[in-house]
């Protein structure tokens, strides 16, 4: 069996797309999906599985359209991606410590996408980079290094429009799903 994490774009943000953690770990049992396990509110689901990521995904996404009447993107990676996504980060400790220093929210996240975005999409994403936000690509995930807030961010807004499913974690949020798959497997 292996041991992956489906990340759920948009749920239970702002009072929008509400899913109680509760009734989605039972929906997605009965889906035959093992030890299932969910961290925090905004849609991160730990599971077993034999079957691979293409067929897990169209699953969760079919169930919960039907059984909570919302279409709701999932992006998928195995424990070993998670643990290589924190093993790689492009950023060196310094430039994290100094994005943290200068900001008084979460300075690291990471955007994972469904797939690798286009050459041409992401030359136009480095026109938003600048001291203050950073990104860096490694396969189909993107690290965002910010020194003020995401929430204000323009580089943030770029990255929703590359044309591919995403769904961004920060750092903390990832390295605790690390912690919890490393766990379950």
């Amino acid at each position: 069996m292996t041991t992956y994490i489906a990340l759920l774009r948009g749920i239970n943000v702002g009072g929008k797309n509400k899913i109680k953690m509760a009734d989605l770990r039972e929906a997605l049992g009965a889906v035959g999906l093992a030890r299932v396990q969910t961290y925090i509110q905004s849609g991160n689901v730990l599971f077993e599985s034999d079957e691979d990521e293409a067929v897990l995904r169209n699953r969760i996404e079919q169930m919960i359209e039907k059984e909570f009447g919302m279409p709701i993107k999932v992006m998928i990676r195995s424990s070993a991606e998670l643990n290589k996504l924190v093993e790689v980060c492009p950023f060196s400790r310094k430039l994290i410590a100094d994005a943290e220093a200068a900001s008084e929210s979460e300075s690291l996240y990471v955007a994972m996408l469904l797939e690798e975005p286009q050459a041409e999409k992401l030359e136009k994403l480095g026109a938003f980079s600048s001291q203050d936000e950073q990104f860096r690509v490694v396969g189909r995930d993107i690290y965002l290094l910010f020194h003020q807030s995401i929430r204000n961010s323009k580089l943030a807004v770029q990255v929703e429009k590359l044309g591919v499913p995403v769904t961004t974690r920060n750092w903390k949020t990832i390295n605790k799903l690390v912690t919890l798959s490393n766990e379950l497997g």
